[in-house]
């Protein structure tokens, strides 16, 4: 069997996760592995992609290898697909899988945007591995890695595969005629500003540009739009980690600058895109990838954002829960996803609203699985990390991230200890019987009796008659 490992990670033959494959490759002499650097050349393959359609069109298996970078493939592997697109490369009937390698921090919606790709190019796809990065330094992740290939070559023999989620071509584009109110309209009654991180590259139709332009009618703030197409990136995140230690990009493209004063020094932050390949884009990709340790530092916590949305969102799952995850794990409230598939200009008007009410209010609900889960992930690794992730290490102190290790409260372990021998007691167990709910709601009974007398108190400066 031919199989082409198409390798997404920048670091070229150094990635972590190219490890696994050639740890496979090792154990399967039988087979063909071609490796595709396509995460490292991807600037060369966007002159000539050539050598890589005839690798892809040669072989029998696409294995996409890759680390998980915030939320997704790296910048650099979403460009690739998008030029396999782009080229009409005939994959259609082959089979694809993918071995990606993270700390299990949203793995899941990296695979989902693979698996869908794979189902718009009519590739036959079997369910991928999603490894840790240390699993192949254990006996168990070696055998993993194994079991996980053998079921790849069960699969292409027995033609078992996912069933896919899409109809390629049935679904809706959601372009919409928009209407943008005069520029006499808008009304700037109020200080500070709104930034909308933008990519109007892929703006067709004008359609993006037109749901920014009723945006700007409706904020009663300034809103400055920020369009990453014109912004001159040298290149996608290469996962070097020197923004980790020194708190810089090893980037000399101005990035660090434009990001704190353009973007993060706005109230409010909403995110514009077209839909495209299932996802953003590769260009607000590379947008993320490149605030890497933002990422975990959410610098921008308490900041309210939204999206507009230019596409059929609605068919797009994956995506959603992606920009919901963003928000939560970031600490931001998320106001409104605003799409184009039905009327949007009201939603929009009710996003502009909202953000409004959220940055007057300081308005902060707090997270969901999305973001607890998430954080904690990360909590987790940058205190094991914390001598190489200094900048982490220290942002995370200052805002009290280490305050919930469950291993603190030692108190609290005690006590249910103490709890526990008692129930585990049949005669006191017996004894206790209903009461044990009561004494779970005492301190929440506390709360509402100083409520209430809090309530009962005079105002200041009057008396009781």
């Amino acid at each position: 069997m031919n199989i082409l490992v198409i390798n997404g990670s920048p670091k070229g033959k150094n990635s972590i996760t190219l490890q696994t494959v050639l740890y496979i490759q090792k154990h399967f002499p039988a087979h063909t592995f071609e490796i595709l650097h396509a995460g490292q050349k991807i600037r060369a393959y966007e002159k000539d992609f050539t050598p890589c359609k005839e690798a892809i069109e040669k072989a029998d298996l696409l294995l996409f290898s890759y680390p998980v970078y915030t939320f997704l493939v790296p910048a650099q592997l979403h460009r690739f697909i998008e030029l396999m697109k782009e080229h009409g490369v005939a994959v259609s009937g082959k089979h694809a899988t993918q071995l990606s390698t993270s700390k299990h921090f949203y793995d899941v919606t990296a695979h989902r945007f693979i698996q869908d790709n794979c189902d718009d190019m009519g590739l036959s796809y079997i369910r991928g591995l999603s490894a840790d990065m240390e699993d192949l330094l254990a006996e168990k992740g070696r055998k993993q890695a194994l079991d996980f290939f053998r079921f790849v070559c069960f699969s292409m023999e027995n033609g078992v595969c996912e069933p896919a989620f899409y109809k390629p071509g049935k679904t809706d584009t959601g372009v919409r005629e928009i209407f943008v109110p005069e520029a006499e309209a808008q009304n700037r009654t109020k200080s500070g500003k709104i930034v909308v991180v933008a990519d109007l590259g892929n703006d067709k139709n004008g359609a993006l540009a037109a749901m920014i332009g009723c945006f700007k009618a409706d904020c009663p703030r300034e809103v400055q739009v920020e369009d990453l197409s014109q912004f001159p990136f040298s290149g996608g995140c290469l996962g070097c980690f020197h923004c980790a230690s020194g708190g810089k990009c090893v980037y000399k493209d101005g990035f660090d600058n434009y990001l704190r004063t353009k973007i993060q020094s706005a109230q409010a932050i909403v995110y514009a895109f077209t839909v495209r390949d299932h996802s953003m884009g590769s260009t607000m990709k590379l947008f993320d990838d490149r605030q890497f340790c933002n990422g975990h530092r959410t610098v921008t916590m308490g900041k309210p954002v939204g999206y507009l949305i230019e596409g059929g969102l609605n068919h797009e799952p994956n995506l959603r829960m992606l920009m919901e995850s963003r928000a939560e794990a970031g600490g931001n409230y998320l106001a409104g996803i605003v799409c184009s598939e039905k009327e949007p200009e009201q939603s929009i008007a009710a996003l502009a609203k909202t953000l409004d009410y959220a940055i007057d209010n300081s308005y902060q609900p707090p997270a969901d699985f999305y973001g607890v889960g998430g954080m904690k992930i990360f909590r987790d690794l940058i205190y094991q990390m914390q001598g190489l992730m200094r900048e982490d290490h220290r942002f995370y102190k200052e805002h009290g991230f280490y305050k919930d290790f469950p291993q603190k409260h030692k108190g609290k372990l005690a006590a249910m200890y103490l709890v526990g021998a008692m129930m585990s007691n049949e005669k006191v167990s017996k004894k206790i019987g209903n009461r044990m709910t009561e004494g779970m709601l005492m301190p929440y009974r506390q709360v509402m009796k100083a409520e209430d007398k809090q309530k009962s108190r005079p105002l200041p400066g009057k008396r009781k008659k």
